[in-house]
């Protein structure tokens, strides 16, 4: 095979309408720094963040081989990249690799078979595997007799379907202990493109997560184990970043799945912390923290102080469905301990909890929001569980034993049109009902969701949420009766048949209709301009303070009033304060939007 051979590699975002997924492709990276290690000059290796940009080499210039990241987010838009360079260079090898993918080898096959523009997929960690097969490549005689080399028998750390249609794999040691091996993709100068002040850097310093939840792609026994990078390598790699970013941007995304749970990490935010005080960045570090050791944790939240943004995810306060995801291992008390050092710090406190893991009950949802609402988090973030392939919750028992049942959605934002003309839109798969959840009882929770995301995000309500606390009044009461008794109040039960709507109308059967729905350039143009497949969540909540915030607001405090009454906490003083109170939400509220709020006194205050 002549060389250097042409390699593109792809982590693609959408941009269409604002930038999606705004950070370092790092995946690619180590993936092509490791393949440079090992074949030097024989691979000459382009990297692509942006759909624009590869879809324009791919026309003008097409790969000898082509790998791309595999995520539910640009799952759709790879396999027209893939389509793109077949017609390109019909002997261009075409390879995948990421979380996306079965677990069990009957829906690999049956994966492989539904993708037929995919000749070898890598699951897991890259290196090794896409490695293997540039040595492969090179083995070749001829760019024709590629995919003959390649496919004709197996391939360390790679799944495919062999010229005979049957599946190959062969698994070793598929994972680098020692992930020093795998050259910086900073130092070697791999990701200074991406210094284009869109996208902020990522870092990691390990890999891997010790617990099991099976709605997630790294609760398998594969990723079990830890490796780590050296804390020499990770300073490095933050001193390459904080000499290379633009003043103009501010975010350090750490992708290590529970980081501040392990000695070293403190070391790496006081390294950090260091760095910021020399040249003033990162001014937000993103991370997911770890599940266990409290202590730790807090050592690290106390180090980094206003720069870190933590989420504790804790999924579902329930016990017997926090079995069921395999999360039993994770003490939520510890998670939920977190929260005074948090605050202590001047930071908000957020929580995430999913709707619909198996087991869950409309009533097992109502206490973990309960508890999180009692914790006095800031904000209790709600996501729709979705199926993950890679994930224990896909797999085909799983879906059987809770009865699974799925819905179909766009995933927002995630749409662009390629310059062959195809529309791709991502779309996710979401889980609706179960042997434990009705679809009705689903819509409700939504509803209940939406008033708890609108109350914590419009600052209006703020005060009457934190007296009704002071009250030791229940807040999950609260916002229930306010979903419960809108329909005795016309236009408040108009906002919420609305949401419900909007909930039921963003659920398709199966994804070939969704995106064949999507081709007429009609229901294209609606996506551009914002009239379909939004955020209903953030929709509602803005068309509440747009056009029915007095009204919505009147509601609340009426709603209230009559809990505070039936909780025998109503005296004179206390209407006194209620009044006080409520009127200094009035004025809030009062001319919300308007430019010309400053200039007037609304009566309330």
């Amino acid at each position: 095979m002549e060389t250097p051979i042409k390699i593109y590699l792809a982590d693609l975002t959408y941009d269409t309408v604002v930038l999606q997924t705004a950070v370092f492709p790092l995946n690619i990276g180590y993936i092509a720094s490791y393949c440079k290690k090992r074949f030097s000059s024989k691979v000459d290796i382009t990297l692509f963040k942006y759909i624009d940009e590869l879809d324009r080499a791919i026309n003008e210039s097409p790969p000898d081989i082509l790998g791309m990241s595999n995520y539910v987010w640009n799952h759709r838009v790879s396999l027209e990249m893939f389509r793109m360079l077949s017609k390109k260079n019909p002997f261009a090898l075409k390879i995948w690799g990421g979380p996306n993918f079965p677990m069990d080898l009957q829906d690999q096959k049956k994966f492989l078979n539904e993708f037929p523009e995919v000749d070898v997929y890598v699951p897991l960690e890259g290196e090794i595997g896409f490695s293997n097969v540039v040595e492969k490549v090179l083995l070749a005689d001829s760019k024709e007799e590629v995919r003959e080399k390649v496919l004709s028998s197996p391939i360390d750390n790679c799944l495919f379907l062999g010229l005979d249609g049957k599946l190959q794999y062969h698994f070793t040691e598929n994972r680098i202990k020692n992930l020093d091996e795998i050259p910086s993709p900073y130092i070697t100068g791999l990701m200074d493109k991406f210094f284009d002040d869109r996208l902020s850097p990522m870092l990691q310093t390990n890999r891997g997560c010790p617990f099991k939840c099976t709605f997630c792609v790294d609760g398998g026994d594969d990723v079990n184990i830890i490796n780590s990078f050296t804390l020499l390598r990770v300073y490095s790699d933050i001193d390459y970043i904080v000499t290379h970013i633009s003043k103009k941007m501010h975010d350090l995304e750490i992708s290590d799945l529970n980081f501040g749970m392990y000695p070293r990490d403190i070391k790496i935010c006081q390294h950090l912390a260091k760095r910021k005080k020399t040249y003033d960045f990162p001014h937000n570090i993103h991370v997911t923290t770890g599940k266990n050791n409290k202590e730790r944790i807090i050592k690290a939240i106390e180090c980094l102080s206003s720069s870190i943004r933590l989420c504790m995810s804790v999924q579902s306060m329930d016990t017997e469905v926090l079995k069921n995801i395999r999360r039993g291992n994770i003490s939520v008390d510890e998670m939920m301990g977190l929260a005074p050092a948090i605050k202590n710090s001047g930071l908000s406190t957020t929580s995430e909890i999913i709707l619909g893991l198996p087991g869950e009950t409309f009533e097992a949802h109502l206490r973990s929001l309960r508890a999180l609402l009692s914790a006095k988090m800031d904000h209790v973030v709600v996501y729709s569980c979705m199926l993950l392939k890679g994930s224990q919750m896909d797999l085909p028992e799983q879906r059987k034993k809770w009865d699974i049942k799925t819905k179909f959605r766009i995933l927002v934002k995630d749409f662009a049109k390629l310059s062959n003309g195809k529309k791709v839109i991502e779309i996710e798969e979401i889980v609706v009902g179960s042997n434990t959840m009705t679809f009705e009882d689903y819509i409700n929770l939504r509803s209940i969701d939406f008033v708890i995301y609108a109350s914590n995000t419009i600052p209006t309500f703020k005060p009457l949420l934190k007296f009704m606390r002071e009250q030791e009044i229940d807040l999950l009461e609260l916002f229930h009766r306010i979903v419960q008794q809108a329909a005795s109040n016309t236009s408040i039960d108009k906002i919420f048949k609305e949401f419900r709507q909007l909930t039921i109308d963003e659920l398709w059967d199966t994804p070939e209709e969704l995106e064949a729905h999507y081709q007429n350039e009609n229901e294209y143009q609606k996506l551009l301009n914002g009239e379909s497949a939004f955020n209903i969540l953030y929709y509602c909540t803005g068309q509440l303070v747009a056009e029915r915030i007095d009204e919505w607001l009147d509601y609340i405090i009426k709603t209230a009033k009559k809990l505070l009454i039936e909780e025998n906490k109503f005296d004179d003083v206390l209407e006194e304060q209620f009044l006080t109170i409520t009127n200094y939400c009035r004025g809030l509220s009062y001319n919300i939007l308007g430019k010309d709020r400053m200039d007037t006194n609304p009566e309330f205050v």
